[in-house]
C-alpha cells in the first residue's frame, strides 16, 4: 500500500484520494494497483454505496502518469512501461463497469490518466480551476486511458480537434461538451461531499442543488469552423484545410499541430474512428494497450520526453518529420494486435 493514494470509507461511502501533490498527483504502477484492489474490495461491502474521487492537497486533480519512468522504460525492453499500462487500463475499466455510483471531483489540472479516472464516473464535477485535456501527441504518444472511446463520442469532430492539438477545456466547456456531468464553484466541493457521505442515495439531487450556472463555453465560437478544418480522418486533408484558411484561429490551430508528433497524431484520428465503432469497453482498453505497447519503445515517445520532460528545450526531432512521411504500414504495424499470452484483459 502506497501512500501516494489514500481509500478509506467514511460512513456510507468509500474515498479514494489522489496524494502525490509535488507530480499533480501523476499515477504510477502502485498507485493504480491500491485503487484496484480497493474497489475490488468495496465491490461486495454492503456498507459502501457509493465511491468518491478527489485529491488530497495541492493543485489538480492529476496530472496524467508517470511519464519518465515510461520513457525510460521504453528505452529499454518496455516491460515496465507495458505493467503500467496494463495495471492502469485494468484500473480504467473497472471504473467504467463499477456496479456503484462513483463521483469524481476534476477540479485543477485533470490530464491523460486523470481523464481515465474521471471518465468511467457516472457523476463528473468540474469547477472553475478544472484545466482538462489529452495533450499526449506532444510528447510522441497519443490520448489512451479510454480516449478512443470518449473522445470519438464528443459532439462534432470536437474530440479529433482535441486529440490533435491537445487544447485545454475549462469547466464550463467540459459541462457543454458531456465531458463533466456537474459544474459547482470549488467553494462548495466540501459541502458536497459531506451531504454524499450523508446520503449516498441522493447523489444526484444533492449536485443538482449544489451546481451553479457555468459561464459560457468557450469552444462554442469555433464549433463550426472544428467541424469543418478537422472534418477528415486524414491528417494531410486536415493540414491542407488550416492552410487553406486565412484566419487567425485556423492559423493558431495549423501553427500548433506543427509542434505535434505526425506519427502520434495520425495513430490518435485512427484510435478515434476505430473507437466510435468499437462494441465494448474492454475491446478499446484491449486496442489501447497493443497501441501503446508499440508506441512506448518508437522514437517520436523516447524523443518527445526528451524535449518536453528531461531537457525542456520543447524542440523535439520528429521522425518522419511530417504527415506525408507516416506511412499506412507503420500505422498498422502500431495497431498490430498483441499474441494472446502478450494481449491485454480486464482481470
Amino acid at each position: 500500500m502506497t501512500t501516494d493514494v489514500l481509500t478509506q470509507q467514511d460512513g456510507k461511502i468509500a474515498r479514494i484520494r489522489l496524494n502525490r501533490p509535488k507530480a499533480i498527483h501523476a499515477l504510477n504502477t502502485a498507485m493504480c494497483a491500491d485503487i484496484l484492489d480497493a474497489l475490488e474490495t468495496w465491490r461486495t461491502d454492503l456498507d459502501v454505496e457509493a465511491v468518491l474521487i478527489d485529491h488530497a492537497e495541492g493543485r489538480g486533480f492529476c496530472a496524467g502518469g508517470d511519464i519518465r519512468m515510461l520513457a525510460e522504460s521504453g528505452a529499454k525492453d518496455g516491460a515496465e512501461a507495458r505493467e503500467f499500462f496494463h495495471t492502469e487500463y485494468r484500473m480504467n475499466h473497472r471504473l467504467f463497469t463499477y456496479a456503484k455510483p462513483i463521483v469524481a471531483f476534476m477540479d485543477g489540472i485533470t490530464m491523460g490518466g486523470g481523464v481515465g479516472l474521471s471518465q468511467p464516473a457516472k457523476y463528473r464535477v468540474a469547477t472553475e480551476n478544472t484545466r482538462l485535456a489529452m495533450p499526449e501527441t506532444g510528447i510522441g504518444l497519443f490520448p489512451d486511458v479510454g480516449g478512443g472511446w470518449y473522445l470519438s463520442r464528443l459532439p462534432g469532430r470536437t474530440g479529433q480537434y482535441l486529440a490533435l492539438t491537445g487544447h485545454r477545456l475549462d469547466g464550463a466547456e467540459c459541462l457543454t461538451l458531456g465531458l463533466a456531468s456537474h459544474y459547482l464553484p470549488s467553494d462548495r466541493l466540501d459541502e458536497a461531499k459531506a451531504r454524499i457521505a450523508a446520503e449516498p442515495q441522493q447523489i444526484a439531487a444533492i449536485l443538482d442543488d449544489l451546481a451553479a450556472p457555468a459561464p459560457d463555453a468557450r469552444i462554442l465560437a469555433h464549433r463550426d469552423a472544428i467541424d469543418r478544418l478537422f472534418a477528415s480522418d486524414l491528417l494531410e486533408d486536415i493540414f491542407a484545410a488550416l492552410d487553406a484558411d486565412s484566419g487567425e484561429w485556423a492559423q493558431q490551430q495549423l501553427t500548433t499541430l506543427h509542434t505535434k508528433s505526425p506519427q502520434t497524431m495520425k495513430v490518435s484520428l485512427r484510435l478515434l474512428q476505430e473507437g466510435a465503432m468499437m462494441p465494448t469497453f474492454e475491446d478499446e482498453m484491449r486496442q489501447e494497450y497493443a497501441v501503446g505497447a508499440h508506441v512506448v519503445q518508437r522514437h517520436d515517445f523516447l524523443e518527445g520526453v526528451r524535449a518536453v520532460i528531461v531537457d525542456k528545450d520543447n524542440a523535439p526531432q520528429w521522425d518522419p518529420p511530417t504527415p506525408e512521411g507516416v506511412t499506412d504500414h507503420v500505422i498498422d504495424q502500431i495497431f498490430a494486435p498483441l499474441p494472446d499470452g502478450e494481449a491485454w484483459t480486464p482481470a
